[in-house]
């Protein structure tokens, strides 16, 4: 039986009169990866912050490590999420501050948190996570950079970069704590298809390394390929297809939504067999 790392159960959430999520069960496994795809404002960034409380399902219910979070205080919420590492929309970096600044601040706030909540974890029987010294917090911001080969941008400013250079920066930011769950939303949208496609493997290098869960929300087609085909080989250090990659396609599921419904779930091969005109847009047979 899979660790369920993520659950959701019908859960549906409106603005108004727009239907933003109808009815949308999904899970989602320790190791698993979820590829989000879908039209603008069908509801993929909308379900990526529903999952982790950012947002508030008008009904149904949302699983995080095994809790229901509706309820949650914002303390245990806020508990839950530091085990959770988010890529926003173009990275999302603090503009006033240097790289390191921006990587280490969600370490800074996580460890800050299980100061303060390390007994009341150890009270409900939860696991306690190490609360890590400053000189380790520094360690562990080169080493997050040093991932995503950005180590001597230390000291630089956000507007000092590229594009690129800035997603990658926001990955290491996300992976710092060494979350069990990762959340990437529309990583690769704007960047040319070299450094989208160098995104995608940094990506699937951290989900192989750490065994994360991964919801991938994008608009391109390959960005799922790529997490489907290949994995990471951390003996040779290289992202590897063939033989390797069927792991990754068992472990890969693709989900399209559409005006807030989820409108298909299933494996990559199942997603191409689709003859729906909707659903077929996001294959490989019609992309563009």
């Amino acid at each position: 039986m899979k660790k369920l790392v993520l659950q959701l159960e019908g859960v549906s959430l409106a603005y108004g009169d727009v239907q933003a999520l109808d009815h949308v069960s999904l899970e989602l496994g320790a190791g698993e990866t979820a590829v989000i795809l879908g039209a603008a404002g069908s509801g993929k960034t909308v379900l990526l912050k529903t999952s982790v409380g950012l947002l508030k399902p008008d009904s149904g219910r949302v699983y995080l490590f095994d809790e229901e979070i509706k309820a949650l205080k914002e303390s245990a919420l806020a508990d839950l999420r530091s085990r959770v590492g988010i890529l926003f929309q173009e990275g999302a970096l603090f503009d006033s501050l240097t790289v390191e600044e921006n990587v280490s601040y969600p370490l800074e706030n996580q460890q800050s948190l299980l100061k303060q909540l390390k007994m009341a974890r150890k009270e409900r029987g939860a696991a306690v996570a190490e609360v890590v010294d400053d000189g380790e917090i520094g360690a562990r911001v080169r080493e997050a950079l040093r991932f995503v080969e950005l180590e001597e941008t230390l000291d630089k400013f956000p507007s000092e970069l590229s594009g690129g250079m800035r997603r990658r920066v926001g990955i290491a930011r996300a992976v710092v704590t060494r979350p069990e769950l990762l959340l990437y939303d529309s990583p690769t949208a704007g960047l040319d298809p070299i450094t989208a496609n160098t995104i995608v493997r940094l990506i699937l290098k951290e989900r192989d390394l750490r065994n994360a869960a991964t919801m991938l929300v994008t608009h391109r087609y390959q960005d799922g390929h790529l997490m489907a085909n290949f994995r990471y080989n951390p003996s040779s250090g290289e992202i590897e297809g063939g033989a390797r990659g069927e792991a990754s396609q068992l472990t890969t599921k693709f989900v399209v939504m559409r005006e807030g419904c989820l409108v298909f779930e299933g494996s990559q091969a199942e997603l191409r067999a689709q003859t729906d005109s909707y659903i077929r847009k996001f294959s490989i047979h019609d992309s563009r």
